[in-house]
């Protein structure tokens, strides 16, 4: 599955991450490496879950100067170990159950734009080590795109793209060539746009990273969507970019809206 350097590193790390918790669990890696997309400059994510997180502080403060070691010894080699996140399987149960029943927000991270999707992480790992089924018992009962969270999923997006498609503050702050607020609602819409378009397509959303080539795929999809989307996102800087990008992003929103369902 990885080149063999990167399984070496797997290989010393597993019983590292392992030691961090206790009962039954799982280890898999997120990110670019879950997605089968990474590259030479994708950093590793372990992921931890388990029953419980480790229960003796001494241990757990060695287990964790012992990864800390490990990363510091592969980063000299030029790989970037995004540490081992740890989560409890009740956790991520509670937060599967209230996102199929469309009933769950994302929270916002740090480290990615558009917050934290429990699903995005779950569905799209690659799994190391699952004795007990835990990871492979998730994405079965994720086998099936939950109807439930589609339509929330919809409903959020499309209300946000109706409303700043015909809100006078938008076109106001072009005229006033306001490139901070027009850089961050602009890329706002994108995300409104591809939150749509994964969930018309029943498809799980994969995060923040490169996202938009997975629309290539679509069976539901505008016409040239990512030249497009490109193009809005990159307007250049001639006097008139600004206005063309917003006239462009209202053509595609109008055109991607019209994907939606009636009832939606």
């Amino acid at each position: 599955m990885f080149p063999a350097e990167v399984q070496s590193l797997i290989d010393e790390l597993l019983p590292l991450c392992r030691a961090l918790g206790e009962g039954k669990y799982a280890v898999s890696i997120g990110g670019s490496y879950g997605k089968g997309i990474f590259d030479r400059q994708s950093d590793l994510d372990f992921r931890l879950f388990c029953e419980r997180k480790a229960s003796d502080p001494e241990a757990l403060n060695a287990g964790t100067q012992a990864l800390r070691e490990a990363i510091d010894r592969w980063s000299t080699k030029g790989f970037i170990i995004d540490g081992c996140w740890t989560r409890t399987i009740e956790e991520i149960e509670t937060q599967l159950e209230q996102w199929i029943n469309g009933e769950a927000k994302a929270p916002d991270i740090v480290w990615t734009i558009w917050g934290y999707h429990v699903v995005t992480d779950v569905y799209n790992q690659a799994v190391i080590e699952d004795p007990y089924d835990i990871l492979a018992g998730w994405r079965e009962r994720l086998s099936a795109y939950p109807a439930k969270m589609k339509d929330t999923i919809l409903k959020k997006h499309v209300a946000s793209l109706r409303y700043w498609r015909q809100d006078y503050h938008y076109a106001n702050k072009v005229v006033r060539r306001d490139l901070v607020f027009l850089a961050g609602l602009t890329t706002k819409l994108v995300h409104d746009l591809l939150q749509i378009l994964f969930a018309l397509n029943e498809t799980y959303y994969p995060g923040d990273g490169k996202n938009l080539h997975f629309t290539d795929g679509f069976a539901i999809v505008p016409q040239q969507f990512r030249e497009r989307v490109e193009a809005i996102l990159y307007p250049g800087r001639d006097e008139e970019a600004i206005t063309s990008q917003r006239i462009q992003l209202m053509a595609l929103i109008d055109d991607v809206l019209a994907l939606v369902p009636q009832e939606l």
